[in-house]
């Protein structure tokens, strides 16, 4: 830049002189002004300068003149980074195409920006030169700064071009061959960048920059000890950056060369990306901890590795493992291989890895998955592995006290070899209990019947007789339930087993599903008699309660179902109401009456109240107390809205009335159960005995005007004019004349053809 203020200013001298010698010629007004705004820009008053250079561009009318400062009030845009500064000179360059500025303009416009680090606005200025009218003084900068602009805007193939043009230049050469070099190095090029680097004959740019790339290069390159070497001697120059840098590559490099104890220091040394570690980091520096048998901040770097899926993290969590089997820690040690395990990255690590897993997890138990699951799973995985026999004979030692019965029930039946039958029947009954328990009764009789066919011990033939019933019963298959538990009591070892004690209650059930109440009741005694029944006593109870009431023997009925009501079982409530289900079968209205009004009051909270409610109201109307009745009917219809007594709660209220010869108020209830119960059997039965209310009091024509709003009823004209002719009718049989006569006029008027119309 010093030397363009020189040229502007020796610019201005020449043009002085010039215009003293020449005496025909003078400066004008717009001329000086010119002058004064030439000079301006040449001491970068760059404002002031395009302002006088707007005004002579405005009001000259030489061209050159008028071209000339259009090119500088653009050029000065440019400089004062004004909006449309682009445009500007685009605009001269298109309106004075003949301009000796025209190169010139791009020329300067793009060393500006290239001077100021503008570097993608200097390569859209360099891309307008045109090269063949450059001085060749100026090709060699052109070219690099062209090159260097492009590298700078990530184009490192053009940027190749323009910098392999000036390698050999005195000036640039050394900037260029760096660069290339650098562009090189980016590409992972190392031996081309090193020979890049080595064509640098600037010592400058050598001490500052290269030693670090050329200490990574070789390091890259697999020659560890010359990069120990660049590096350690660039260790005094580096800056703080590089240092960090610098000390990884030692580092690295000495792990490298299995000098483990020397790279410690530099590793550690190393301040990580962004002042943060990698997991390869923590690993390299784990790592030789490991090889001195620093166990425990091997293990502390180790831990460090977090949320990595790669080989380095399949690496650290093995020696994971190691350094906590060497330190005793084996549930530690557990949870390390079987990280290592679950990655993929080296087969060989896997493999190891899993086998430890496997044998941990026999050896301390696995709080992630059954014992039996990995042993199987190595044997899977590593079907003609040398250890196959060791981790078979912990298989088959593990899978009973582990559970996995499924697991052990695939692995024996695909190879019977591995255990005796005894073994085998034993883990089919285990199997089956498990499928029991999931709720798969099907699955769980195969097994089960599995295990009575491979009965070598007869404690386990006896039990899987018994759950082979009790499968059969929870499906529904009686017959076959109730003979399996007959077989179980046929085997000699069924009394020492624990399932003996609920045998009768499970034929008791059995038979009752068969609808052989006689023997359901026998059973259900036998079993109500045993001291150790437990909590299935008062259950037994109720169902000897219900074997007695659908036999009709309903006073040991009533016994039974006492029994419960003072056990306190949850199920009382179902008992007290089935008693005074039971008094009213035997005649005992006021007795049923009684519990049942026991019933609603203590259990408040049942399922079965509103069931007791609408009986307590139907058993006070059979006794003809009618006020009660209807009161019980209230209570359930205020209490159970929802309930589906309600609608028949209503009718029976509505046929009280209707039987009590309260007609208004039989059909308010009729049309009530209508309105709020519509298509149901009662709602039905209140239309039907309605009509018969209407036709009583003649009033068929209010009748019809009522179902033809209701849609679940179809009523046609002719049952209409037979019912309007019988209200009619039932009127003169009964004596009312009057009434008679107008139900014989209304007939009339509503059918005047109608099927009755001659005999009216």
């Amino acid at each position: 830049m010093k030397m363009k203020n020189t040229a502007a200013f020796l610019c201005l001298w020449v043009l002085a002189t010039t215009a003293i010698s020449q005496e025909s010629r003078i400066y004008t007004h717009e001329q000086k002004r010119y002058q004064e705004a030439l000079a301006l820009y040449n001491h970068k008053q760059y404002q002031a300068a395009q302002s006088i250079f707007q005004e002579v561009q405005a009001s000259t009318e030489d061209l050159e003149t008028e071209a000339n400062s259009a090119y500088y009030v653009a050029n000065a845009a440019v400089r004062l980074n004004q909006l449309g500064a682009d445009r500007l000179m685009e605009d001269f360059v298109a309106r004075y195409p003949t301009s000796t500025k025209r190169n010139s303009a791009f020329m300067d416009v793009a060393d500006y920006y290239f001077e100021n680090g503008k570097y993608p606005y200097a390569l859209k200025w360099y891309r307008k030169v045109e090269q063949g009218a450059m001085a060749r003084k100026d090709r060699d900068r052109f070219n690099f700064n062209l090159g260097y602009s492009l590298y700078a805007s990530k184009k490192p193939k053009e940027a190749e071009r323009y910098l392999n043009r000036v390698v050999n230049s005195p000036e640039f050469g050394s900037q260029a061959q760096y660069y290339l070099g650098y562009i090189a190095y980016q590409q992972d090029d190392y031996d081309r960048a090193n020979e890049r680097f080595d064509q640098i004959t600037d010592q400058e740019l050598l001490d500052e920059k290269l030693s670090y790339y050329q200490a990574d290069m070789n390091f890259k390159l697999g020659n560890f000890q010359e990069a120990i070497d660049l590096a350690v001697n660039q260790l005094g120059k580096a800056n703080r950056n590089e240092l960090s840098e610098l000390n990884k590559i030692i580092g690295e490099s000495y792990f490298n060369l299995a000098e483990y104890s020397t790279a410690i220091p530099y590793l550690e040394a190393y301040k990580g990306k962004r002042g943060r570690w990698s997991n390869t980091d923590y690993y390299l520096l784990g790592y030789c901890y490991y090889k001195q048998e620093d166990y425990a901040n091997a293990i502390q770097q180790f831990n460090k590795i977090i949320g990595g899926t790669n080989s380095v993290s399949q690496n650290a969590y093995y020696h994971l493992a190691e350094c906590y089997l060497k330190l005793d820690k084996k549930s530690e040690a557990l949870n390390a291989f079987r990280n290592a395990a679950q990655m993929d990255f080296s087969e060989e690590i896997s493999k190891d890895a899993s086998l430890n897993y496997a044998r941990l997890s026999y050896e301390i138990g696995n709080p992630y998955e059954p014992a039996p699951e990995v042993l199987r799973r190595y044997l899977a995985d590593y079907p003609g592995d040398e250890h196959k026999t060791e981790i078979q004979d912990l298989l088959v030692n593990s899978y009973i006290t582990s559970g996995n019965f499924r697991g052990a029930l695939e692995l024996l039946e695909a190879n019977r070899e591995y255990a005796s039958k005894a073994i085998y029947q034993q883990v089919a009954f285990y199997r089956g209990v498990e499928l029991f328990l999931e709720g798969d009764y099907s699955g769980a009789l195969n097994h089960f019947e599995k295990s009575v066919k491979s009965g070598e011990d007869q404690l386990y033939l006896a039990r899987a007789l018994y759950w082979r019933a009790e499968s059969a019963y929870l499906l529904n298959r009686f017959e076959e339930a109730r003979e399996g538990f007959m077989q179980f009591l046929a085997n000699p070892l069924a009394k020492s087993t624990e399932e003996y004690a609920k045998v009768q209650y499970q034929l008791g059930y059995s038979s009752f599903k068969l609808k052989e109440y006689g023997r359901a009741i026998d059973y259900f005694k036998q079993f109500v008699a045993r001291q150790d029944a437990g909590e299935l006593r008062n259950d037994a109870l109720l169902r000897l309660g219900d074997g007695y009431f659908v036999s009709r023997q309903y006073q040991p009925a009533i016994a039974a179902y006492d029994q419960v009501i003072q056990s306190g079982s949850k199920e009382r409530d179902y008992a007290a109401y089935q008693k005074a289900m039971s008094y009213g079968f035997v005649g005992k209205s006021a007795d049923k009456i009684r519990e049942m009004n026991r019933f609603v009051e203590r259990y408040s909270g049942s399922s079965l109240r509103d069931d007791a409610l609408f009986e307590l109201g139907s058993t006070y109307v059979k006794e003809n107390e009618r006020e009660l009745g209807l009161k019980a009917y209230d209570r359930l219809i205020a209490e159970y809205k929802t309930s589906p007594f309600v609608a028949r709660a209503l009718l029976r209220q509505g046929l009280v009335f209707y039987n009590g010869n309260q007609n208004e108020e039989a059909l308010d209830k009729f049309r009530q159960v209508v309105a709020e119960h519509p298509g149901s059997q009662e709602a039905r039965q209140a239309v039907a005995t309605a009509k018969l209310i209407y036709v009583d009091l003649g009033r068929v024509a209010e009748y019809a005007s009522w179902v033809k709003g209701i849609d679940f009823v179809e009523v046609t004209d002719a049952e209409l004019d037979n019912t309007t002719f019988e209200s009619a009718e039932k009127q003169r049989i009964e004596g009312k004349s009057e009434a008679a006569i107008r139900g014989y006029v209304n007939y009339l008027k509503e059918f005047p053809q109608g099927l009755h119309t001659l005999q009216v």
